[in-house]
């Protein structure tokens, strides 16, 4: 089977033997599920081979595999998640100075390609064609790569609470609404956050979450992009609160104001986060949720190549009044 059958057929599995030129990574399933046959459409009509999943990790598996194969091109079709996914195997076939990866936005809230100026599927293609080429940041966290965000203090229960008029209003911060009101007697989990080259100490105390944007920043409300090629990551710490004061988006709101006592905001290349205490702390990289005892968040500067819409700031602008603090 060449590249075109399988982009016509949506073909399951990279195999060893195709060659690639563009590729597709589709998840079927991302969002509401009504994008695949637009995506199919698209793709044949761009010469694009489609590589469909099936299962979490083959979106990791197929882009590897694709850059392996000689794409010159991988992109991500899904949510946040799955564009995640894309970039790690990119990574894993030390492919990011060959391969430029794409971002079609195929999930509920879309926050990474809302933020490099792509606005829907159709759009999407037309960046990929005829986009300017950024390199942007790709943040780290211990052994994985996010290109969006790390989220420290999510719940399973947060996610599942937060429907999909939430994530599309509120991004990643509906999960901490979901949060905040699901744990109101939460006792904070206490922290030690070293965001500087010298190692010092920049904050310590027991907070309810640690929210570290590498493509976005954190305020409740405005627009969400961050410098993706300053070689800094954005750091947000909500402090523990009394328990009567953590219900409710408004407060969420004021939480996010650049006075609040509740909130630190720090920017660093390097952030080293150390839990004290016995049980792991679950954080989210664009969407994937994993447990750690520490974390150590780097940044590998403008190590990813990808075209953006023209709504992409390289340098974004001030948005010093629109309460994140930055």
């Amino acid at each position: 089977m060449d590249a075109d059958e399988a982009g016509t057929a949506g073909d399951l599995a990279a195999t060893d033997d195709m060659e690639y030129e563009r590729v597709v990574v589709l998840n079927p399933v991302s969002g509401n599920g009504d994008h695949a046959e637009q995506v199919r459409e698209l793709a044949a009509e761009h010469s694009f081979t489609i590589l469909e999943t099936r299962e979490e990790g083959d979106a990791i598996e197929f882009a590897e595999q694709a850059a392996e194969n000689g794409a010159s091109m991988v992109a991500a079709a899904g949510g946040d998640g799955t564009l995640n996914e894309v970039v790690r195997g990119l990574v894993s076939a030390d492919a990011l100075d060959s391969v430029t990866f794409g971002v079609i936005p195929a999930g509920t809230g879309n926050n990474f390609a809302g933020n490099i100026g792509v606005t829907s599927i159709e759009h999407a293609f037309e960046v990929l064609e005829r986009g300017e080429r950024r390199r942007i940041d790709l943040g780290t966290a211990n052994d994985r790569d996010f290109i969006n965000s790390c989220v420290g203090g999510l719940t399973a229960d947060a996610s599942v609470e937060t429907d999909s008029e939430q994530k599309e209003r509120l991004g990643i911060l509906a999960y901490v609404v979901n949060t905040l009101q699901l744990m109101a007697d939460f006792d904070g989990v206490p922290l030690t956050v070293k965001a500087s080259s010298e190692g010092e100490v920049s904050w310590s105390g027991d907070a309810v979450f640690v929210l570290v944007g590498n493509g976005r920043r954190f305020p409740a409300k405005g627009r969400t992009q961050a410098n993706m090629e300053d070689g800094l990551l954005n750091v947000t710490i909500i402090e523990e609160m009394p328990a009567p004061n953590l219900v409710g988006e408004a407060l969420l709101q004021r939480l996010f104001d650049a006075e609040s006592d509740n909130v630190t905001h720090l920017h660093a290349p390097t952030v080293d986060i150390d839990i004290h205490r016995d049980q792991p702390v679950q954080f989210s990289l664009d969407g994937e949720m994993g447990e750690w005892d520490d974390l150590t968040l780097g940044v590998m500067p403008r190590a990813l190549e990808l075209p953006v819409g023209s709504a992409y700031e390289p340098v974004p602008g001030d948005q010093t009044n629109d309460g994140s603090g930055f």
